[in-house]
This record gives C-alpha cells, structure tokens and sequence, in this order.
C-alpha cells in the first residue's frame, strides 16, 4: 500500500494541491483533489532538482 501525504503548503481553497508519496526508488506526485487520477513518478534526484527549481523561481528548466 502507498502512504500520500498531502504537501504542507496544499490548503483546501485550492491552488496549489498536491500530495506526495515515498516510492522504491522514486516519489510520487499526484492532485490531492483528484487521488484516482493521473500520477506522476520522478526519480528522487529530478524531484530534488524540480523542488530546488521552484524554490528559486526558475521558470526555464529543461
């Protein structure tokens, strides 16, 4: 069974909604809104590096 925790920032109002989950060798994103549908799963480092994008406002990355 995967465990989804719902990100700290994710409020009810809407936005930015989002839940996280902890996989073998990846993490798992999906809409907190919408748990049945679509999911995506990143290797841990690219999630790192997307985190560390966003935190920094960097817009362009490839």
């Amino acid at each position: 069974m995967t465990t989804w925790r719902k990100a700290s920032k994710s409020t009810s109002e809407g936005g930015a909604c989002v839940e996280l989950a902890a996989l073998p060798s990846t993490v798992g994103v999906r809409d907190s809104k919408d748990p049945e549908g679509p999911r995506l799963a990143l290797p841990a480092v690219s999630f790192r590096e997307l985190v560390t994008a966003i935190k920094r406002g960097d817009h362009d990355m490839p």
